[in-house]
């Protein structure tokens, strides 16, 4: 079977939502790869690519590859040129600590190719609240914040009684014990008590920044 005849890619996605169709990569064939971003070039069409391993970057014909602007610690890449330009920050994203930087800065990367700069603050998580007051002021300016935490992900609930904007919550991967795997700090987003905060599903990075622009767009920005 040809590798053509399993993928039916959606080019009029932006037309309906605004959205281009992202990539998936994780689990793809190294010849579905191929023939993604050989029917994208036909057409000339910009693609954003997430969870893509370094793997899967070296796999590809030299030719494909020196078009991508590819991301290692997010694992995103794009490509061919910035389908839009970047428009002034109207975003926070907010980290608990580095060790969740694999999704904010995915977070940031889908902005970006979106057409949207951010604006992070990382390392404020609530082993040392201080951290996170410092710059409380500075985060409440900006009308859309994401808000990124692992382990029992307290940080989600406390930005959410501090900010008066759109407030997304994701929960992360990252803990000891039974915090890996990010159930527990999904469970303790779900269950906030700050009200009107929105939660993505673990480590999903890509559906914050989706929902953090489609608000953006409600506003006018």
């Amino acid at each position: 079977m040809k590798a053509s005849s399993e993928i039916t890619f959606d080019f009029q996605r932006a037309e309906r939502i605004g959205f281009d169709e992202a990539v998936f990569c994780q689990g793809k064939a190294d010849e579905h790869m191929t023939e993604i971003l050989r029917q994208a070039s036909e057409r000339k069409a910009s693609l954003l690519l997430t969870r893509m391993s370094e793997a899967q970057l070296k796999a590809l014909p030299p030719h494909q590859r020196e078009h991508i602007d590819y991301e290692p610690v997010s694992r995103t890449g794009y490509f061919g040129p910035l389908p839009r330009p970047v428009a002034t920050s109207r975003t926070a994203v907010v980290a608990a600590g580095t060790s969740d930087a694999f999704v904010t800065r995915e977070i940031q990367r889908v902005m970006k190719f979106y057409g949207h700069d951010s604006t992070l603050f990382g390392d404020v998580g609530l082993a040392a609240m201080w951290r996170l007051m410092e710059r409380i002021e500075d985060i409440r300016k900006l009308p859309v914040t994401i808000v990124v935490a692992g382990m029992d992900a307290a940080l989600i609930t406390a930005v959410g009684g501090l900010v008066s904007g759109v407030c997304i919550g994701v929960p992360t991967s990252t803990g000891y014990g039974v915090a890996t795997g990010g159930t527990t700090a999904l469970h303790a987003a779900l269950a906030s008590c700050a009200p009107g905060v929105a939660v993505t599903n673990i480590d999903n990075g890509y559906g914050a920044a989706c929902a953090a622009i489609r608000s953006l767009r409600l506003m006018g920005s």
